[in-house]
């Protein structure tokens, strides 16, 4: 039944263009993880957040192939500007060779490295940030990237489900991160959220102030 809805959800979504569908393509004969790839339904519902909250500056932690961050750009307003980090540079060549196809190379700026050394030294302000790297260390993600949101802001983190690890027993680092962001976010006051039972769990924080 889950996967007859997911279907009919995803024929109902308007569908992805050539370029997106060829990297998903290529994503999975190419990858080792696939599955991480945003996908159509997800891709879109990035795309019209970034438009309705009519982004100008978007910051995504963990690009993989460039599938979301392409479709967050496309969502940017006209003189919008997506700010993605990834730490894997073996999957560099993918990344520029869709962005570029995409036309977006003057929206998107990649960044390799380690978020957790990297988000430090963003001195600019998001009013949108895409959370989907290492899963063992969410809570920092968050609690680094939280003072660099503008107040009514937007933060979208994925994986909150991790493959319902979380509800079982499990104590490897990234259930344990993934389990303390959670329970972190239950009790922070500074934020609305809700929590959209999707793909694996996908979370929306809005930032009511710093």
């Amino acid at each position: 039944m889950k996967d007859l809805v997911w279907t009919y959800a995803e024929d109902l979504t308007s569908a992805e263009d050539e370029i997106l569908y060829n990297l998903r393509r290529e994503t999975y004969l190419t990858t080792l993880y696939p599955r991480m790839l945003s996908g159509p339904i997800q891709g879109k519902l990035l795309e019209i957040l970034v438009k309705v909250k009519q982004a100008r500056r978007v910051l995504e932690l963990g690009t993989f192939t460039g599938y979301s961050a392409i479709c967050m750009a496309r969502g940017l307003s006209e003189d919008g500007r997506l700010v993605t980090v990834e730490i894997n540079d073996e999957l560099e060549d993918i990344i520029r060779k869709y962005v570029h196809l995409a036309g977006l190379e003057q929206k998107i700026e990649v960044i390799f490295g380690d978020a957790i050394e990297v988000v430090p030294h963003l001195e600019e302000k998001f009013d949108f940030v895409f959370i989907d790297a290492d899963k063992s260390h969410y809570l920092d993600y968050y609690k680094m990237v939280f003072p660099k949101v503008e107040v009514g802001g937007l933060i979208v983190v994925d994986n909150i489900f991790w493959n319902l690890k979380i509800f079982e027993q499990f104590s490897d680092k990234y259930t344990r991160g993934v389990r303390e962001f959670n329970e972190y976010i239950r009790s922070d006051e500074r934020v609305e959220r809700v929590v959209l039972p999707m793909r694996d769990g996908l979370m929306l924080l809005y930032k009511k102030f710093d």
